[in-house]
């Protein structure tokens, strides 16, 4: 029999071994880097192993320096985002081939600690919005070293040449040592969710490179990589793709030369990288009749709707191609989040404009799937390409959503996430979960039996995620939200058990008040001067 010493030393050291192996695996969970995982099509950015959903802030183009750094802090946490979005300049990085600077980066992610935010830090390297603009001076100096692109006519532009491989080796010099820094800084506390390569790359100015060398490369065969990404037959450039041979010709150059680069910097430090892109658009009159011109209505050689496929089977190393969405248009944001959230790439809106006609468009990114989502410009100090207001439609949402930013990144992984935007002409909509349908209804007074009457500008949303087989959590602006049976109207057959507004607070859900009577009786209303949410339990009778 053993003695009452030994029993205690016994459980002392069977004690201590099972809090070493808890808090080592607690350890373990919270060093994990942030990366995207995807179940059934569905995916989720984990941060420290939890989804997470990005409400962001991008930064003006020059904003990304300490001088300006305090009114980005402000202007972010009126936007109540949870991330900053924030260049790194090649220019300002690398001033002299191998002497790097990393003034601006460590201000960037030390000052995003100190006021409780994560970054995402974007590359201006080798192109910027189709340009060259952010290089050093030593490369813009050296045409013979770093070529530029040649246009048909002979003319050189200001856009780095993708066939060059200077070009290629100075720029991935420069983001893998950027890697290699970040890494230093920001291994352990996962400050930085993700870095974006280039921005909206491609050629502003010319189809393709017409320089001596790419011209004698464009009339030979298609290599075998690109057939293979092509479902193609072997040929030349031209008797394979016809009419996109030359825009095909700069996507396999530059996806290739993009990936390189991507894949040299996650050698360096293994957090996702993605790319950013300027999207097609349609002409403000007939569209119908749109004719994309490759280096003129958009950067030839960028991941545009059409192309995201090819992007996505040449640059694996690259984890999320992302639409940046300027066009207000309801069908053509649909057609763009449809077009980027595949099985093979999560849906991620890097910039979105700031001004308030986009901001319901916050809601239908969620309701695509999204794991971000972050308005352009939103510091004071800058030129916005839709002006200078505040960003106050995309605030108003962010502060909805952020006291349970996980809860609903976790929600929308699990496929329980439904969203709603009010359309012009379209003031009612369903949403349908099965043994119960949400119906949707824009603006007020709604009388009893009457159609509702839409908001003028048509801005409503709603979001109704759900919890259980007959528990829904529920928000939205300017619009109310009722609860049916199949084939029933509202309060046939079913009831409501209890409806409480509340918030999660760490997680938890706490509720504040009960509502009934006039605040359910003819649906959930909404209303964006008070935005709150609701959850609702249901039962049939």
């Amino acid at each position: 029999m053993l003695s009452a010493f030994r029993v205690r030393a016994t459980f002392r050291r069977s004690f201590a071994f099972i809090f070493f192996m808890t808090l080592t695996a607690a350890i373990a969970f919270a060093a994990e880097a942030p990366r995207f995982v995807e179940k059934d099509g569905r995916w989720a950015l984990l941060v420290d192993g939890q989804p997470y959903l990005m409400l962001g802030g991008q930064v003006h183009n020059s904003s990304a320096w300490p001088s300006e750094l305090p009114a980005v802090w402000k202007s972010l946490a009126e936007l109540h985002a949870n991330t900053v979005e924030a260049p790194v300049y090649w220019e300002q990085m690398e001033p002299q081939p191998g002497k790097f600077n990393w003034e601006n980066v460590d201000a960037i992610v030390n000052g995003a600690r100190a006021h409780n935010l994560h970054v995402v830090l974007l590359w201006f390297g080798t192109w910027k919005n189709g340009n060259m603009h952010y290089v050093p001076q030593w490369i813009k100096t050296d045409t013979q070293r770093y070529p530029r692109v040649m246009r048909a006519d002979g003319e050189l532009i200001d856009v780095l040449s993708a066939n060059s491989r200077s070009n290629l080796e100075a720029d991935k010099t420069a983001f893998s040592a950027l890697m290699r820094h970040l890494k230093t800084l920001d291994e352990n506390e996962h400050t930085i969710l993700l870095v974006q390569v280039e921005n909206e790359s491609g050629i502003i100015g010319s189809s393709r490179d017409f320089s001596p060398e790419s011209n004698k490369e464009f009339a030979g065969q298609v290599p075998a990589d690109m057939l293979s990404a092509a479902h193609k037959q072997p040929g030349t450039w031209s008797s394979v793709f016809r009419g996109d041979a030359d825009e095909l010709f700069q996507l396999y150059h530059q996806a290739r030369y993009v990936n390189e680069i991507a894949a040299a910097g996650k050698a360096e430090f293994d957090i996702p990288v993605y790319m950013n892109v300027w999207l097609s658009y349609p002409p403000a009159e007939a569209p119908e009749r749109r004719i994309p011109i490759p280096g003129i209505q958009y950067p030839s050689g960028g991941a545009v709707q059409r192309w995201v496929g090819l992007w996505r089977a040449l640059a694996p190393s690259i984890k999320a191609i992302a639409p940046d969405i300027y066009g207000d248009d309801a069908g053509f944001v649909h057609e763009v989040l449809t077009a980027y959230h595949r099985p093979d790439n999560p849906l991620l809106v890097p910039e979105i404009a700031k001004t308030d006609q986009f901001a319901k468009y916050d809601f239908s990114a969620l309701g695509e799937g999204a794991v971000g989502i972050a308005p352009f410009g939103v510091d004071p100090r800058g030129w916005n390409i839709l002006g200078n207001s505040a960003a106050s439609g995309h605030a108003r949402n962010f502060a909805l959503l952020a006291p349970m930013v996980r809860e609903i990144a976790t929600l929308n992984y699990e496929g329980k996430l439904k969203t709603s935007i009010e359309q012009t002409g379209l003031p009612q909509q369903e949403l349908d979960f099965g043994d119960w349908q949400a119906t949707i209804s824009y603006g007020y007074p709604q009388p009893d039996g009457r159609r509702p009457p839409g908001n003028s500008d048509a801005h409503g949303v709603a979001l109704v995620a759900q919890l259980g087989p007959d528990e829904f959590l529920v928000t939205g602006i300017d619009a109310s939200v009722s609860f049916r049976l199949p084939g029933r109207l509202p309060g046939m057959r079913m009831q409501i058990l209890s409806a409480e507004e509340g918030s999660y607070q760490n997680g938890v859900w706490k509720p504040v008040r009960l509502w009934n009577g006039d605040e359910t009786d003819r649906g959930l209303q909404f209303h964006a001067e008070d935005p709150v949410v609701i959850r609702i339990r249901l039962g049939r009778f």
